[in-house]
């Protein structure tokens, strides 16, 4: 397998099987596909979650921040949610679970990398300016999963849905990404507001 998974931290695991050990938690999340499965859940394919706070023009490796890990939440051979935890004062802990595209797409979008020869870390990345997430594969798959910067020859995987402009699923190199994330984000100039000549308040 040419992607290499790195662990979780054992914390954040521990708190996602307690949440799946717990049959209030799961009955009042927001996730019909969770409450409905009568077998066993597992945890699996966990991916630590990155943030992209700003798109910065001409950034040459942006730096993002980790905001959780996310681990998709099988029964059987399928995913039927996902679960999110976040790092406290306190240490990893269980934040919520869900369901949704992204689950799917997620799934999709590792199959892809695994057919493909060159390995990479996979990761998350949101991008918040765009509504955006994608699967983030990392060149280096011996860093720390938690921390470092985008590299240009890092690939991005959009994950649908994708922002208007943006095909999903098509593997982008992040160097030849980011400047159409910067086009999508750029100001749109203002209309000159001078008042032309020859109409309201003209001399007589």
């Amino acid at each position: 397998m040419p992607l290499h998974v790195s662990p979780a931290p054992a914390p954040a695991l521990r708190s996602v099987l307690a949440a799946l050990g717990s049959p209030t938690t799961v009955r009042e999340a927001h996730t019909p596909a969770l409450r409905s499965v009568q077998g066993s859940l597992s945890p699996e394919l966990p991916l630590p979650v990155h943030v992209l706070d700003r798109i910065v023009p001409n950034e040459a490796a942006p730096r993002t921040r980790l905001a959780g890990w996310r681990f998709l939440i099988r029964s059987g051979e399928h995913s039927v949610a996902a679960a999110d935890t976040m790092l406290t004062a306190d240490g990893w802990t269980f934040s919520h679970f869900f369901e949704g595209p992204y689950i799917v797409s997620t799934e999709l979008a590792v199959r892809q990398a695994e057919a493909t020869t060159a390995h990479y870390q996979p990761r998350l990345l949101s991008v918040p300016e765009l509504y955006m997430f994608t699967l983030w594969l990392h060149h280096d798959t011996e860093a720390d999963a938690g921390g470092g910067a985008l590299a240009p020859t890092d690939v991005l995987v959009p994950l649908a849905p994708a922002p208007p402009g943006i095909t999903a699923h098509r593997p982008h190199r992040v160097a030849d990404l980011l400047p159409v994330m910067t086009l999508r984000v750029a100001p749109v100039p203002l209309p000159d507001l001078a008042e032309p000549s020859g109409l309201l308040g003209s001399p007589a």
